[in-house]
């Protein structure tokens, strides 16, 4: 009889193990690729049973949940969904979220770590929790006024504060409704994504932080940075003011915009080749610094660098190995040289603060569903790039581009611009790709902006950043200096 006993304790507690090592793969080892599992219909159903918190903008919601009748409990809804898209980004039953949704998940579910006492709270009152409340740094003024004037433009334009690094406005066009990829239809939502997703006008892409596309001649203002800042050039430093340039070691010839030379007589100084935008010098000075100490600048602005806004930004690129051809060639942002909107309004935005570059930041304040703070903005410096001397001559150099030079077609009246244009070749029978960037008022800069506008004007068509993007930011800048 003892025997059996045993042998029954023994399959008991071996099951008792079982049940034990079971529990402990699903809750500790399978937890997270079970709650991510699509077919989990249980965590997606109380994923949605939390009141997820509103996204603001000037204290007004352009994203929010509100109540529904069926499993989800509560259904997310984007006002204005188009124009700030960029920023919401999108929250599907079916899939991964996007934008600020993404990022800032914990904080609107109410599962971030600085709401563990409101969670604690909920299990203890039974009472249902609440996601914490985001207020983003956008101007409605300059997002309304930044999506009007990109008009039918696909492209983006960022406006940023130089002095705090606040961004107030994200526009990428085309865009998208997120209200359409929200809605509690698994297959509606899934036949809409894939559309965008099919779509080549890309309206997914978040191209003020999303899209790379060579700089062109924007990233002249980084070489000329490079130039005065080591000490050996001044914007009067002078170059053979040539109408054709053959590259080192190639048979290719580099020209200027328009053909010639840039402006009249045998040399030609960097203020002169900055303000006309001509590619012959800036090739001439790029080979004398030298990839190297081109790159080095590069770096110091933030290309080649991760970061996050707290979205995640791409990664500005350039070249790690150039021969002197390639050199040439990316001293006017050619060649592999690649950019992102807000990391031209960075370059922009750090002449602008006297060389000193602040942190981009999208988020004012995280707000508790008692309405305290949980978290607030503060202006973060990254570093000094330039002397406070060499962004005072950069800004010149900048002013003297938009009042009678390649920008003039952002000049306003009563106020000094400054600017810088760029167009940038993608291939043969490919739209250019069109730039402006730069910072008002120059004295006392309150605005910087970037205008990227991605198929030249259209498909087939070759503008010039001076025609197509300038004038958008002539129009955005004088809405907020209005305001």
């Amino acid at each position: 009889m003892n025997r059996e006993l045993k042998r029954v304790s023994i399959v008991v507690m071996l099951m008792f193990v079982a049940l034990l090592s079971s529990t402990t793969i699903i809750q500790v080892f399978q937890a997270e690729s079970l709650s991510a599992d699509s077919r989990n219909t249980r965590t997606l159903y109380d994923s949605y049973m939390v009141e997820r918190g509103a996204i603001l903008v000037a204290g007004t919601p352009i994203a929010q949940s509100v109540p529904t009748d069926d499993n989800y409990k509560y259904l997310r809804t984007y006002s204005k969904a188009a124009l700030y898209a960029p920023v919401t980004g999108f929250l599907p039953v079916n899939g991964a979220a996007t934008g600020l949704e993404h990022a800032l998940n914990g904080e609107l579910s109410g599962t971030s770590d600085s709401q563990f006492f409101d969670q604690m709270n909920s299990l203890v009152t039974g009472q249902v929790s609440t996601g914490a409340s985001v207020e983003v740094t956008i101007d409605p003024v300059a997002q309304q006024a930044a999506w009007d004037a990109l008009g039918n433009l696909t492209g983006a334009v960022i406006v940023t504060e130089p002095k705090t690094g606040r961004i107030l406005a994200m526009v990428s066009k085309p865009s998208y409704d997120p209200n359409l990829l929200a809605v509690h239809d698994s297959e509606a939502v899934t036949g809409t994504y894939q559309s965008l997703v099919n779509d080549p006008g890309n309206p997914l892409i978040n191209r003020s932080i999303d899209a790379l596309n060579p700089p062109g001649s924007v990233f002249k203002l980084v070489v000329a940075s490079a130039a005065i800042e080591s000490g050996k050039f001044t914007p009067d430093s002078a170059f053979p003011n040539l109408a054709t340039f053959t590259l080192p070691g190639s048979s290719s010839i580099v020209i200027n915009s328009g053909g010639g030379t840039c402006g009249s007589g045998d040399t030609v100084t960097i203020a002169t080749a900055l303000r006309l935008s001509c590619n012959i010098p800036m090739a001439e000075l790029g080979l004398q610094l030298g990839s190297t100490a081109i790159r080095e600048m590069a770096e110091k602005y933030g290309f080649n660098t991760s970061y996050s806004v707290p979205l995640d930004v791409a990664t500005s690129v350039y070249p790690t190995v150039l021969d002197d051809a390639q050199t040439a060639l990316s001293a006017f942002g050619q060649y592999e040289v690649r950019a992102t909107p807000l990391q031209m309004a960075m370059v922009s935005a750090t002449i602008a603060n006297g060389g000193v570059q602040m942190a981009p930041n999208l988020v004012e304040e995280i707000i508790a569903p008692n309405l305290s703070p949980l978290e607030s903005f503060t202006p973060k410096t990254v570093k000094q790039v330039i002397s406070a001397a060499t962004a005072a001559t950069m800004t010149q150099m900048m002013v003297n581009d938009v009042a009678d030079g390649a920008a003039s077609n952002a000049r306003i009246d009563g106020v000094n611009v400054a600017g810088k244009t760029g167009t940038a070749e993608n291939g043969t029978d490919e739209p250019y790709t069109l730039w402006f960037t730069g910072f008002a008022p120059a004295e006392d800069p309150k605005y910087a902006i970037t205008v990227l506008v991605e198929d030249g004007g259209g498909l087939g068509q070759k503008g010039y950043g001076n025609l197509l993007a300038a004038p958008v930011a002539k129009q955005v800048l004088e809405a907020v200096l209005n305001k």
